[in-house]
């Protein structure tokens, strides 16, 4: 494990460009801005003294717009991607008593009607063309490397301590879940994936995704022998640190190994929110993959980040905030599209699906709180300002899209 700093770490100073000039797009922007704050519960103040939607005296999440013509200019330029770098520049922030996930996600809920399906059909006029890298073997993994290979202590800062990237499954929503309930609730999610998977002891399962190693030690602890695979070099390093600690490691092989050259028969193959990191292209690929895979009688289980389907097709083609900074190359799929897919190029079907949206939103909640609560410690790995802001902005974006429904997430059962 390393204990330095990868210099691509930097990329989020050198990818911030400046701000364009203001001109026309600077215009119209600040112009749309004005008219859809009109109807969304979300009040601007500009530094200039301009307050765009309701009242300050209403309680609403308040957006302080420190530099106004940067902030507009961004937006004119590149909707999709200028909220964030403007965000990651300090040109906005929230008031004081506002959360950051509270002021998204009222544009969140509303995103469908906000951005019409024609805006994407002219998406050519606004955002950048051909810049999300496509998956193959070798794009893949530097777009693993991109976004995983950043720093374990970095997400160390913000995990649980069986450092699990994806949705926990909490036991009730009754309440906010707490940091104290995320442990827990991540192992929790992985037995509901093994279980549904029926792995027992015996089993042969073929993990793709490794993570830090959780899914394959909790599974080696029920007698199963695992194989699994991952792009990630810093990764794959600490999984293994962890299995020997666990004393599982007879059992458990980790390889850093793209998935499309696995070979060997399996009665489970399990992934944990790998697939949106396929692209829409390599999907045929990926799950007939799987089925080569699956001994008779087997079955695959996958958790997702899914989006609604006619959201996949509108926006299939664009290139977005996330993708220039956090997740170059990723796709998320819909539950149509899974289906789809299995049905036309596998012996496979959808089994079962369970969803789990609002546990991903309480998830991202307690994980930014870790975050912003550790934001020193990130800092002086070495990670700057605007990369914290980066992050933070990340983790609430997502947090809103859970919370208001326009995203999901869901355990997916996949068998013959």
């Amino acid at each position: 494990m390393s204990t330095t700093m990868d210099p691509r770490v930097t990329v989020s100073s050198a990818l911030l460009p400046a701000p364009p000039s203001y001109g026309f797009r600077g215009v119209v922007a600040r112009t749309v801005i004005a008219r859809i704050l009109r109807g969304v519960p979300v009040t601007a103040r500009l530094s200039t003294g301009e307050v765009y939607g309701a009242p300050l005296a209403e309680r609403r999440p308040v957006l302080e717009v420190t530099r106004p013509q940067a902030f507009f200019a961004r937006l004119g330029q590149s909707p999709m991607i200028g909220i964030g770098e403007s965000y990651m520049a300090r040109e906005w922030s929230v008031g004081e008593g506002t959360d950051l996930a509270d002021a998204l996600a009222p544009f969140a809920e509303r995103l469908t009607d906000l951005i019409k399906p024609v805006f994407y059909n002219l998406r050519h006029t606004v955002l950048p063309r051909g810049l999300n890298p496509a998956n193959t073997k070798e794009g893949a993994k530097k777009n693993i490397e991109a976004h995983y290979d950043l720093s374990n202590e970095m997400f160390q800062q913000f995990l649980d301590p069986t450092l699990s990237y994806s949705s926990a499954l909490f036991d009730t929503l009754e309440n906010p879940p707490t940091l104290a309930d995320l442990e827990a609730a991540q192992l929790r999610k992985v037995d509901a994936i093994l279980d549904s998977a029926g792995v027992t002891t015996g089993s042969r399962v073929l993990e793709i995704g490794t993570g830090w190693g959780t899914l394959a030690i909790r599974a080696a602890e029920r007698g199963a022998t695992v194989t699994t695979v991952t792009l990630s070099v810093e990764q794959a390093a600490l999984a293994q640190e962890r299995v020997d600690a666990a004393g599982v490691a007879e059992r458990v092989e980790i390889a850093v190994r793209d998935y499309r050259d696995q070979a060997g028969e399996f009665d489970a193959v399990v992934s944990v929110e790998m697939i949106e990191a396929v692209g829409e292209e390599f999907w045929p690929e990926y799950f007939r993959k799987v089925d080569s895979l699956l001994a008779p009688g087997g079955k695959a289980v996958i958790q997702a980040i899914l989006i609604a389907h006619d959201r996949l097709v509108a926006t299939r083609n664009t290139y977005t905030w996330i993708h220039k900074y956090i997740f170059p190359g990723g796709m998320l799929p819909s539950t149509d599209a899974i289906s789809q897919v299995t049905r036309r190029h596998t012996s496979l079907h959808v089994s079962n699906i369970r969803p789990m949206g609002l546990h991903y939103a309480h998830t991202l909640r307690l994980w930014r709180e870790q975050f912003v609560q550790n934001w020193q410690s990130v800092q002086q790995l070495g990670f700057d300002d605007r990369f914290c802001r980066m992050w933070e902005f990340y983790l609430a974006y997502c947090e809103a899209g859970f919370r208001t429904g326009y995203l999901d997430v869901a355990q997916i059962r996949i068998e013959r």
